[in-house]
């Protein structure tokens, strides 16, 4: 049991993964996972014939997993958004996001977990750390959008508004996802940590390893995906400005620390 802004709830988290033509790094993703005996809710963004085998392959060798398909490819947003409401529909607290090209270390998974445990009602944000194989072009993509974030939140609590490997409050976050428009493809990200973080969200950010395997399939669309994500910043600098006096009666975004 955890505790919630005073109310006992139950710790009940699972992961939650958005596909697209993924289907030969999936079951790397999911087996850990199972391992550690996470339920897996995986939201199909209109995937390829090769990827849908691979996923009625991955449900027929395990019980815990439940595939849900969207009609036509419509972003990596639009797909996490059906999958929050999902979650919440079944009553789960937590939900652990991750690629499922394999960039992200599912043996962090359980510190993830263990952070979202101690703190429910933060949102646990992975803070990568890059190998020689990270594109420079990403890397300073994220230093752009972490500038911009500092402005939005009026804060340094986020390490990396970009990264996709983090640990949801569902609640919160569906709460946030129904009350108004948040980006549906790569700017879902970044805007759904700004977002948590107006609502009163405390900040946890974790160390780790992001991996960019030369073979890898990256859906990331240089003009078109910097042009939605300058889009968004720009939205959430202006609506910044009309919270101003709320984020500096609130004391600020709360950043905090894992401590042993």
């Amino acid at each position: 049991m955890a505790t919630m802004e005073g109310q006992r709830t139950m710790f009940r988290p699972a992961a939650l993964i958005g596909i697209y033509n993924h289907g030969s790094t999936i079951a790397s993703v999911v087996e850990p996972l199972r391992d550690l005996e996470l339920p897996c809710y995986i939201v199909d963004d209109g995937s390829d014939a090769a990827t849908k085998a691979h996923l009625a392959a991955l449900s027929k060798r395990f019980d815990d997993i439940k595939i849900w398909t969207l009609p036509k490819n419509s972003g990596r947003g639009a797909a996490l958004r059906e999958g929050f409401r999902r979650l919440s529909s079944e009553g789960y607290s937590h939900a652990i996001v991750m690629d499922a090209d394999g960039q992200h270390n599912a043996k962090d998974v359980p510190r993830f977990l263990e952070a979202a445990r101690r703190h429910p009602d933060a949102l646990v944000l992975g803070s990568p750390l890059f190998g020689a194989d990270a594109p420079r072009a990403r890397r300073w993509g994220r230093k752009i959008s972490v500038f911009w974030v500092c402005i939005e939140t009026l804060s340094t609590a986020i390490d990396d508004p970009l990264c996709g490997f983090r640990c949801y409050p569902v609640t919160g976050s569906h709460q946030i996802l129904e009350r108004g428009s948040v980006g549906m493809r790569m700017d879902f990200d970044p805007e759904m940590a700004v977002r948590l973080a107006w609502s009163g969200a405390p900040i946890l950010n974790l160390p780790t390893m992001v991996r960019y395997p030369i073979d890898g399939i990256s859906h990331f669309r240089m003009l078109r995906d910097n042009a939605r994500i300058s889009w968004m910043h720009t939205r959430l600098v202006v609506e910044m400005l009309l919270r101003v006096p709320k984020l500096l009666g609130q004391a600020g975004v709360r950043r905090i620390e894992l401590r042993p």
